[in-house]
């Protein structure tokens, strides 16, 4: 231990209080004046300065609710554990929380930073069968470093400089990847609207239709192998056989990314495969209309040929009825070497941006570890 520094339990330096949910079903329990919050809020800001939800006196009294004064340090105790923020303003908070008032011997911001670094040993604490959380009496119990006051300051001020600075290269990282995105976007959307010369064409006019040859194998009939076995969204297990060894298009057929498109409708595949039912399979005779229509699918929108709103559905039936453009065959090589070259930018660009972010949070750990122990 550092000369000056002692070790005492939150409990010594603080006090630690909890909360609770108002009846959902009492509505003049809702929609007051009162900030109120959930872990589901917190999204790695330092400070908290407002809430969602608000709640009345009504449901202040009813549960006998403790306010956490502006300056807390506002623990989540489940779903998950470990996250952190001091509040700005005085709010109320449900269950999933363990929140420190800290007293004299504490400044605010080090107990922030300490809890902060501490997510791993913090969810190695927690107990319970449907999920992990941390009692009151466990933070209570947590041990924790606590020099002079006037130290305290002058390590925050250091992490807050340092953090800072840290955090503004991965700024830079994801502005960069951003910018990129952009532009990659900005062109797709230009280089693939229709242009004089272009022809409206329908898959069935420039590819084959596999879908009589794909099958579906459930998880437990699966026999694990080197061929990746692809869904609606792309690989979804490594089995034994394949269907194709050939260069193909899967285009989704149904799931939530067809609404959402948070993985891509059309990508393209080649090599030994297997494909279920949940992916529609195009062959055409040339690589660059395959590559084309793929580009051509990410420009595009087809919500009017999806069916199914619960289950969302993008049939043969629909996707044949699907007017495409088509430019002449150097065209769609043009197009597509472009499009290629600045998605491997980008590509480049997020690559870049994740190692430089798995580096700065390796940074910041170190730095933590480095001020207190």
């Amino acid at each position: 231990m550092k000369e000056g520094w002692e070790y005492k339990k939150i409990k010594d330096i603080g006090s630690v209080i909890g909360g609770t949910t108002p009846n959902t079903n009492i509505a003049e329990y809702w929609d007051g004046n009162f900030c109120w919050i959930s872990p589901a809020e917190l999204d790695g800001s330092h400070y908290l300065y407002d809430s969602r939800k608000k709640i009345t006196e009504a449901a202040v009294k009813a549960k006998s609710l403790k306010l956490l004064p502006a300056g807390t340090v506002i623990l989540s105790s489940r779903a998950p554990i470990g996250k952190v923020v001091i509040n700005k303003v005085p709010t109320y908070c449900n269950q999933g929380f363990k929140c420190v008032i800290c007293g004299k011997e504490i400044y605010n911001e080090f107990l922030y930073w300490w809890l902060w670094g501490k997510t791993e040993y913090l969810n190695s604490l927690g107990t319970g069968a449907t999920f992990k959380e941390i009692s009151k009496k466990v933070v209570e119990d947590i041990t924790i470093p606590v020099p002079p006051l006037s130290e305290q300051q002058s390590i925050v001020d250091y992490l807050d400089s340092a953090f800072a600075k840290i955090d503004a290269m991965k700024a830079n990282a994801e502005k960069a990847l951003n910018e990129a995105k952009a532009l990659f976007q900005a062109s797709l959307k230009e280089m693939l609207e229709p242009k004089e010369g272009w022809e409206e064409k329908t898959l069935p006019d420039i590819s084959e239709n596999l879908d009589s040859k794909r099958k579906p194998v459930t998880k437990g009939k699966r026999e694990a192998g080197i061929y990746p076995y692809y869904g609606a969204s792309g690989i979804v297990d490594y089995v034994s056989d394949y269907i194709f060894d050939e260069d193909i298009l899967l285009i989704s057929e149904d799931g939530a990314n067809l609404v959402a498109r948070s993985t891509p409708i059309a990508f393209s595949v080649s090599g030994k495969v297997w494909v279920n039912n949940h992916a529609h399979i195009l062959k055409f005779q040339n690589i660059y209309t395959q590559y084309f229509v793929e580009y051509y699918f990410a420009s595009i929108k087809i919500d009017e040929y999806v069916t199914g709103a619960a289950q969302p559905k993008f049939s043969q039936k629909n996707m044949n009825k699907l007017p495409i453009w088509i430019p002449s065959l150097s065209e769609q090589q043009s197009i597509v070497e472009t499009l290629d070259s600045l998605k491997s930018k980008v590509d480049r660009l997020q690559a870049n941006y994740e190692k430089i972010s798995q580096e700065c949070d390796a940074l910041k750990q170190a730095i933590l570890r480095q001020v207190f122990e």
